[in-house]
């Protein structure tokens, strides 16, 4: 083969990910149904990415930090309370958090309504986490903040337990 014919052949294209309604990987953590819709498996693990229906009166993880990854959270409906260490925002559609790494945070559905948002991870280092809690609950084990710390800790995370 010439340089130049090697220079016509095609390229690889990378695939592109289409993940319809209903799809997605079901993850069941107590009152709030998660459908992982990115893992990180095509995004070279630069990115994962979730859509979570938190239940009403749906409590959050323990307050936590990660120091190696980003967290963002979009409301798509209801509201979402976010407490960054000692400070509260209730989150209603439309709104934004961006947690970076190393900042206490932790979230829950404090109202009568069911709440959906989108979860990114970046890296995607957090998906497995979730798989993690949920193999939990499917072995019998409580879902304890014991438990839950315990788990987050697998990932670059800790208790931010400088706030109650």
């Amino acid at each position: 083969m010439t340089d130049e014919s090697k220079a016509s052949e095609p390229t690889a294209t990378p695939a592109v990910s289409v993940v319809g309604p209903g799809e997605g990987e079901t993850i069941i953590l107590g009152t709030t149904l998660m459908r992982v819709l990115e893992d990180g498996s095509n995004t070279g693990h630069r990115l994962g990415f979730a859509e979570s229906v938190l239940a009403p009166h749906t409590p959050g993880p323990p307050q936590h930090r990660h120091a190696q990854h980003d967290e963002g959270f979009y409301i798509i409906s209801g509201t979402v309370r976010f407490t960054v260490g000692d400070n509260d925002y209730d989150a209603t559609a439309g709104t934004l958090v961006m947690v970076p790494p190393g900042v206490p945070h932790t979230f829950a559905n404090m109202t009568d309504y069911s709440a959906v948002m989108l979860s990114t991870f970046t890296p995607d280092l957090y998906v497995q986490y979730f798989r993690d809690l949920q193999d939990m609950i499917t072995s019998g084990q409580a879902l304890t903040s014991q438990a839950n710390i315990q788990a987050m800790s697998h990932y670059a995370t800790e208790p931010a337990t400088d706030f109650t």
